[in-house]
């Protein structure tokens, strides 16, 4: 049960459940300053720190650096560095977040 004073006075009600979209947003902010690499449809890879998304997807991340996909090699090359970067939410294909960077956020690195 959790108490709030009101203009009327103290007043007591269970709390209700946290909504889904409050818990996604903590999710989403726990992920804030993690190194994140985003798969692009053009078959470019950005890798660098995540920093924010807005409502259409898109994605801003800071200190980025952007691969070239080889078509004869596996390998991605030599990184170029682009610093600021904003994604269209539309050209991105996956997003993940490396693992070591999972490890500081709660909710999301494997427990002891």
């Amino acid at each position: 049960m959790a108490t709030t004073i009101e203009e009327n006075g103290p007043s007591t009600r269970e709390q209700t459940e946290v909504p889904s979209s409050s818990l996604a947003r903590q999710k989403l902010e726990g992920l804030l300053n993690k190194n994140m690499r985003i798969r692009m449809t053009d078959g470019r890879t950005l890798v660098g720190l995540f920093l924010c998304t807005d409502r259409d997807c898109n994605v801003i991340l800071g200190s980025a650096q952007e691969f070239l996909k080889s078509p004869d090699t596996f390998s991605q090359g030599e990184p170029r560095v682009l610093g600021l970067a904003m994604i269209p939410g539309h050209h991105v294909v996956s997003i993940e977040v490396e693992a070591d960077s999972l490890e500081d956020a709660p909710g999301f690195g494997a427990t002891c």
